[in-house]
């Protein structure tokens, strides 16, 4: 009985490994740099469209290499700010969600690390269902170039803070980020690279060494350990003074400030003690707060603050010397919080 053997997934690997694979086939070095142009600068459907290869060069890859593309199932526009919301379907089946926002500095895309996500955290639609897989280094990229080639703008900006924990999918992840911010492709500057994480210890102690110069946002939404905990079940594992360590850890290598979103909760972590205790995490670090007023899920009991309530927040914060911005609500007549979209689409599965 003969085993079936595995096709390599090409659109993840590095032009130094698919210069080894093109000489495993006994074909010259150059073709390796055609092909990686093929996918991350023209970014190409498919083997038949790399009309520069003979079509027995094009057979012999398709037998031997996967070839990862997304499949838009939906997308939804925006009327209010043309922010667009796409639905994509995996390769097996599976569907993610990316967003494409657009600014006066340039249009920033927001992907999925993951296919749902087994952080848990209390406010979040992305964790309902929990996680079903992590994406390979293909499928993030994909989501970026599906919209760079659907939308026919250029892309800027990426933030890697949909549906999963970029953190829970290391190695994946940094193998993104070279393809992304690398020679010979969209050649996106890490600086405008923004890389989200609920706090994940270990791995954010490996990013600090890995020479990068990308922005971590770490998910805090809450000053206290206790509080943390009822929000975020990470915080079981590490202390808040742990992951706050880390984060310094990580600025002191890499030069980078930090972000630190704060997802405010009507009647959990508004107050005025919350803003003290805020205040005298981040003001060491000198880092910037990113509120984010919570978007209602149906599954759970939390609400959005009174719009007076986040500008007071707001205001308090800056009292104290700390850099703060509200997050710009995009999208807001369309499924624009994270995993909404997703989540509408697989209840309407599950009840056909």
């Amino acid at each position: 009985m003969t085993t079936k053997t595995k096709k390599i997934d090409m659109k993840s690997l590095t032009l130094e490994e698919l210069t080894v694979e093109m000489d495993r086939l006994g074909e010259k070095a150059f073709r390796a740099k055609q092909l990686y142009s093929w996918m991350h600068e023209k970014l190409a459907l498919g083997f038949e469209e790399m009309t520069n290869l003979s079509r027995q060069f094009r057979e012999t890859l398709q037998e031997k290499y996967v070839y990862v593309t997304l499949e838009p199932v939906e997308v939804q526009t925006s009327h209010i700010d043309g922010t667009q919301k796409y639905l994509f379907r995996l390769p097996d089946g599976l569907v993610i969600e990316s967003v494409l926002m657009r600014y006066r500095h340039g249009n920033s895309v927001c992907i999925s690390s993951q296919a749902g996500c087994r952080m848990g955290c209390r406010f979040c639609a992305s964790t309902i269902g929990g996680l079903e897989r992590s994406l390979r280094a293909s499928e993030m990229l994909e989501q970026i170039y599906r919209i760079q080639k659907l939308s026919g703008e250029r892309v800027s900006h990426v933030v890697v803070m949909g549906t999963g924990e970029p953190l829970d999918n290391y190695e994946n992840l940094l193998r993104f980020l070279g393809l992304l911010t690398g020679e010979g492709g969209l050649h996106i500057s890490q600086r405008n690279v923004t890389v989200s994480t609920c706090g994940i210890v270990p791995n954010i102690l490996r990013l600090a060494q890995e020479g990068l110069q990308i922005t971590l946002a770490l998910s805090l939404h809450a000053a206290t350990q206790e509080k943390r905990r009822e929000l975020m079940p990470i915080a079981n594992k590490y202390q808040l003074s742990e992951v706050l360590s880390a984060c310094e850890e990580y600025q002191k290598k890499t030069g980078r400030r930090m972000t630190f979103e704060y997802s405010l909760v009507g009647g959990v972590n508004d107050s005025l003690e919350d803003v003290r205790q805020l205040a005298a995490i981040v003001k060491p670090l000198h880092g910037h707060v990113n509120l984010i007023p919570v978007n209602p899920v149906r599954e759970r009991t939390f609400s959005q603050p009174e719009k007076k309530v986040v500008n007071d927040f707001k205001n308090n914060l800056e009292n104290y010397g700390i850099n703060v911005t509200i997050r710009r609500e995009m999208g807001r007549d369309i499924d624009g919080a994270c995993g909404q979209l997703r989540k509408s689409y697989m209840e309407g599965r599950s009840q056909c």
